[in-house]
């Protein structure tokens, strides 16, 4: 689901909990998958925005950090969903991988 949803090889998400759009909450749209998971994309210019699993809170979000104009404190600490990567894409050997979702003791 993350190559179509971002167009790439992956999505670079970051988990954000109690989020408060401070502008633009007017042009955000959602759109929830068959599986209950819930896509926020701005309706203007159609860019992918955010991801929610289904029965999380609409404002604990996962945030399309390549949607930041500026760089931001964040580090890669995981590789998930790698059991659906596509075949040109490589992984980082330093970093821990999972072929599904995240394990609840490594999150």
């Amino acid at each position: 689901m993350c190559r179509k949803f971002h167009g790439a090889a992956f999505g670079t998400l970051v988990s954000v909990t109690d989020l408060n759009w401070l502008s633009g909450k007017e042009c955000l749209k959602e759109f929830t998958a068959p599986n209950g998971t819930t896509r926020t994309f701005c309706h203007t210019c159609g860019s992918s925005l955010g991801f929610r699993s289904k029965g999380v809170l609409p404002e604990d979000i996962e945030i399309a950090i390549s949607t930041f104009d500026t760089d931001i404190p964040v580090k890669v600490d995981a590789q998930i969903f790698t059991s659906s990567k596509a075949n040109w894409c490589s992984l980082q050997a330093d970093i821990p991988t999972f072929k599904n979702a995240r394990t609840s003791s490594r999150m």
